[in-house]
């Protein structure tokens, strides 16, 4: 009775190691496919100042931590600026206040530094150096380029704005950050 078992439990090893050989070099030979993730979702913005001259784009990408923003921008004054992702998208020349306040579809104060803070669409200032060129690369967290509360491309879209001045990353509800001097809205690429 012993060497009739044997022989069974030898064989339930050597038919679990094949049937995964074939799978394995069907996955290989293209006959068996896994599942592939869906491309990230992507967004554009070309900014333009208040002559309607372009003075740079970004593009958004989704990720699992928030959306990265890369901007690539020239034709700006030197110096730091505030750089936010304001609720409409809309960009109305001269003053661009058509793009409405910061996005911030958890009601935070203004602010990385405020207790009570931050937007969602508070970003990190930028620096522009002599020259007025600057590429810059930012994770918004808690933005999605969807369509839900989070989400940068809802019914009435959202766009990116370029301040006069630095945010102070405290004062509400703009960060004592002056003017609007560049636009862009957000949209599906």
């Amino acid at each position: 009775m012993t060497t009739h078992r044997t022989p069974r439990i030898l064989i339930v090893p050597i038919a679990i190691i094949a049937s995964t050989v074939v799978v394995f070099t069907l996955e290989e030979a293209g006959l068996v496919r896994r599942p592939q993730a869906a491309p990230p979702a992507t967004a554009r913005a070309e900014l333009k100042n208040a002559k309607g001259e372009s003075v740079g784009s970004a593009q958004l990408t989704e990720t699992p931590a928030g959306v990265l923003l890369h901007a690539t921008l020239s034709g700006l004054p030197p110096g730091a600026h505030a750089f936010h992702i304001h609720e409409v998208g809309r960009c109305e020349a001269p003053d661009f206040t058509s793009a409405g306040g910061h996005f911030n579809p958890g009601g935070q104060h203004h602010g990385f530094a405020n207790p009570q803070g931050a937007h969602a669409g508070d970003l990190p200032n930028i620096f522009v150096p002599e020259g007025g060129k600057a590429e810059v690369e930012v994770l918004a967290r808690g933005v999605t380029l969807g369509s839900g509360p989070a989400g940068l491309l809802d019914a009435n879209g959202s766009s990116l704005v370029i301040h006069a001045s630095a945010d102070d990353y405290k004062t509400d509800p703009a960060g004592n950050a002056g003017g609007r001097i560049a636009c862009g809205v957000i949209s599906r690429q």
